[in-house]
């Protein structure tokens, strides 16, 4: 059984959905997605031993816009904020991609709120994302903008005009990323379990790296391409099993 509200977030409505009992686990999707693009395969297989809260960020999907630019430490007090909104003091935080680094950022803002933190394909470092990438997202436009996310947005709002605004604010976001310094993630006092493909566009050498400055954290590379290993819309391969698999990896990992 799910639960589609709206709260009100920092000055925008912000969508998300409950899912599930136990213990709360919130989900961050990445750039440009929604909640069902990145997670329809494996929220219901967490969704059966956890209380699953699935958000969607600012501009994503069916939460409201904001003009001012997209930055990983807005996302993070919104995320914080919605926590404090339903009374949830403490939670489990899984983010993918851009999500992963929003999760570090709650890590590091708002310690507190934080059980443990699941990093999917996150980075902190320009250097930790693969060669050429900071190049490509200089032309990054919708006629490059994979479709699959593109009509994941639409089927939830179908003002190409939001698409578009939407797109804008995290190409900006990235064009214009900064690195974080070291010591933010050692400063990390969560358990941290980071989650890597070996063909993905985060570095294995990164993912490492982060492993090793996180106080408790421990890195799992599993085969496969960014978002394979949750069968996020554009890289999920029908039949496979490895959503499963990480569920189980990150069921163990939460449990323990």
């Amino acid at each position: 059984m799910s639960t589609g509200n709206y709260a009100d977030i920092n000055g925008i409505k912000m969508y998300y959905e409950v899912h599930g009992e136990g213990k709360p686990l919130v989900l961050i999707h990445g750039g440009g997605s929604t909640i069902e693009s990145n997670w329809a395969v494996v929220l219901p297989l967490l969704a059966k031993h956890y209380r699953v809260i699935a958000v969607e960020l600012q501009n994503h999907g069916h939460s409201g816009q904001r003009q001012e630019p997209e930055t990983f430490e807005q996302d993070a007090d919104d995320v914080a904020a919605l926590l404090k909104h339903l009374n949830i003091s403490k939670a489990f935080i899984a983010g993918f991609s851009n999500g992963a680094s929003t999760t570090m950022q709650i890590a590091i803002r708002h310690a507190e709120i934080v059980d443990k933190i699941i990093i999917i394909a996150g980075a902190y470092l320009r250097e930790g994302l693969i060669p050429g990438f900071f190049d490509w997202m200089e032309n990054a436009s919708l006629d490059n903008m994979p479709m699959p996310i593109q009509e994941a947005f639409l089927k939830i709002n179908p003002d190409r005009a939001a698409l578009q605004h939407m797109h804008d604010k995290d190409a900006d976001r990235m064009r214009n990323f900064k690195d974080w310094n070291d010591r933010d993630l050692q400063n990390i006092i969560a358990p941290a379990l980071i989650i890597n493909g070996d063909k993905d566009v985060i570095l294995t050498e990164h993912a490492l790296k982060m492993r090793n400055l996180i106080p408790n954290a421990e890195l799992i590379v599993l085969p496969g391409v960014h978002g394979a290993c949750v069968g996020e819309v554009c890289t999920a391969v029908p039949g496979r099993n490895q959503p499963e698999i990480t569920v189980t990896l990150i069921k163990e990992f939460l449990d323990k």
